[in-house]
């Protein structure tokens, strides 16, 4: 069994069928203005609407989608932790990905996969966003494909996940 398989994969729900696969997306601080903040460099689709594309992309996998902003580091942390039994994650981290240790020892605790997803390409940018913290305990990294880097990385999870 890998470090991302749990014994829930087995288990049935209280509906007594197999319970369907379940996905984080998780976005962390300034990526509520989607949209409209620095559009040549992170476009003018919205948050919402890179949400519903996910959904979309879970819903044809026959796999529910859990979404969560936070400009609030602690707050990302909770939704990671609170959410223990997800089948992995899509999280971008934002400016986090370049500061912070907390974020990443939770990410490392994870059960599950969690792909890492910057809308640009950082190691093009200000040399202080070339680091992340969190790319040695990353199942994957998804950089610089704009927002369509969270589908990709959606189904990279979808793809992997263990057969039930």
């Amino acid at each position: 069994m890998t470090r991302y398989q749990k014994a829930r994969d087995s288990a049935p729900s209280s509906t007594g069928g197999a319970k369907p696969r379940s996905y984080l997306l998780v976005n962390g601080p300034n990526l509520n203005t989607l949209g409209t903040r620095e559009p040549q460099i992170y476009g003018t689709t919205t948050l919402a609407e890179v949400v519903a594309r996910c959904r979309r992309v879970a819903k044809d996998a026959g796999a529910e989608l859990v979404d969560y902003q936070s400009n609030h580091e602690g707050a990302l942390i909770d939704f990671l932790q609170a959410n223990a039994a997800s089948d992995g994650a899509v999280l971008n981290p934002g400016g986090l990905a370049h500061t912070s240790i907390v974020l990443r020892d939770a990410v490392a605790a994870c059960s599950f996969p969690v792909v890492e997803v910057h809308i640009s390409d950082v190691t093009k940018r200000e040399t202080f966003r070339h680091h992340s913290y969190l790319k040695d305990v990353t199942a994957n990294q998804i950089v610089g494909m704009g927002v369509v880097g969270y589908e990709v990385a959606l189904r990279w999870l979808i793809e992997r996940a263990p057969k039930k």
